[in-house]
């Protein structure tokens, strides 16, 4: 039944063209390798290393610069213990107004008194700033990082320049090491991201992360597969490159070096706008969904490609849409009251009300990261 599962699924007419077999993948000429699926399953235990690589790079690089920068990582006041209110707190963490009234009858506490209570809960459990500046300054160096890797070896790539280089001789292609090397590294990244997003900062955009983080293993694994690698390497670039300076914002933002925050938010909007509203679409998917056709000829496997392509783009364009309002709430109000995508359990409402009046890098709060990051997808973010 297994065999026949996979026989199905694997399927040579729906994941490569007419003119292609797995059986001529699986063989390569002399001194060529093309990639083969098994090659990914490497990247699951390799995700558990970036994770494990994570923790100690949080423990031993980014908590000593949070020290240097005196970001420290404060003890928040307990809440006074009871147990019927830390019951409703486990299935909501603001109680509305019929709930508290009926709170105040049963304990005999005044309303204010418990919404004072949940306050501090919500504050007990947020993560602190160092917390944050940590989990911030891992993803800006791994995007730092894997983003100057994807340049070196794409820089002297014909298809960096030319994309129609992409599918000449489609799939065809021979796999080189910095292709290996850059797909594995992402892949491992993108599963480490998945598993910790359920342990790390919880957010507003928690299912849309979610989506983007599910969209992004499948695109990187299934063109791994059918050998779509020249395109592939393409779209992990693009992406990294603006995530790099949300995470370095964010971590102005939290060691509060406002004016190089400000400039560094500037730079990734302009960033943002340029590799995901330009580049990507117009030079990226187009060769996707024209330049291939012409080329290569469409088949199954090709409508997938570019219906997941389509998601990304749309999320692109959500987060831009929340990225243009914090701009424009800058821009006419001289401040901005929260990120559009910091945490569920946002700051308290002394906090809320002192937001106002600071500048846009005081009051951008970026609280944590996503792919993609705060506002993208790390971001990060992604």
């Amino acid at each position: 039944m297994t065999s026949s599962f996979s026989d199905w699924f694997w399927n040579e007419r729906f994941w490569l063209p007419e003119n292609a077999t797995w059986a001529e993948l699986e063989h390569p000429p002399p001194g060529a390798e093309y990639p083969r699926v098994r090659h990914v399953l490497y990247a699951l235990p390799l995700s558990v290393g970036v994770f494990l690589l994570r923790l100690l790079f949080e423990r031993l690089v980014a908590k000593p610069c949070a020290h240097i920068l005196q970001i420290q990582a404060g003890v928040p006041r307990r809440a006074q213990p009871n147990a019927v209110l830390e019951r409703l707190y486990r299935s909501k963490t603001s109680p509305d107004t019929r709930q508290l009234e009926g709170l105040s009858k049963q304990l005999d506490w005044d309303v204010r008194k418990i919404q004072r209570w949940f306050r501090i809960r919500r504050d007990q459990d947020r993560p602190s700033t160092q917390t944050k500046f940590c989990e911030s300054m891992w993803r800006f160096t791994f995007y730092l990082g894997i983003f100057i890797y994807a340049i070196c070896h794409l820089w002297v790539s014909p298809w960096m320049w030319d994309t129609r280089h992409c599918w000449y001789n489609y799939p065809f292609q021979p796999l080189s090491p910095g292709q290996y090397n850059h797909y594995v590294a992402e892949l491992a990244f993108y599963w480490s991201l998945m598993f910790s997003q359920f342990t790390d900062i919880k957010r507003k955009d928690f299912m849309i992360m979610l989506v983007h983080h599910l969209a992004t293993i499948i695109l990187i694994t299934f063109s791994y597969a059918n050998n779509m690698l020249r395109a592939g390497t393409l779209v992990m670039c693009v992406h990294d490159a603006s995530d790099i300076f949300l995470e370095a914002a964010k971590l102005a933002n939290y060691a509060k070096y406002q004016r190089l925050c400000d400039g560094l938010f500037v730079l990734f909007s302009m960033s943002f706008f340029v590799t995901r509203l330009v580049i990507y679409p117009f030079w990226i998917v187009r060769s996707v969904l024209i330049e291939s056709w012409e080329i290569a000829g469409p088949y199954q496997c090709w409508w997938l490609f570019n219906g997941l392509l389509l998601v990304l783009q749309t999320l692109h364009i959500i987060w831009f849409y929340l990225i243009a309002r914090i701009a424009i709430k800058a821009i006419f109000k001289g401040k901005v009251a929260k990120d559009d995508r910091s945490d569920i359990d946002s700051s308290s409402d002394e906090e809320i009300n002192s937001s106002c009046g600071k500048t846009p890098s005081q009051t951008l709060n970026t609280k944590g990261s996503s792919h993609t990051g705060n506002l993208n997808g790390e971001t990060h973010d992604h």
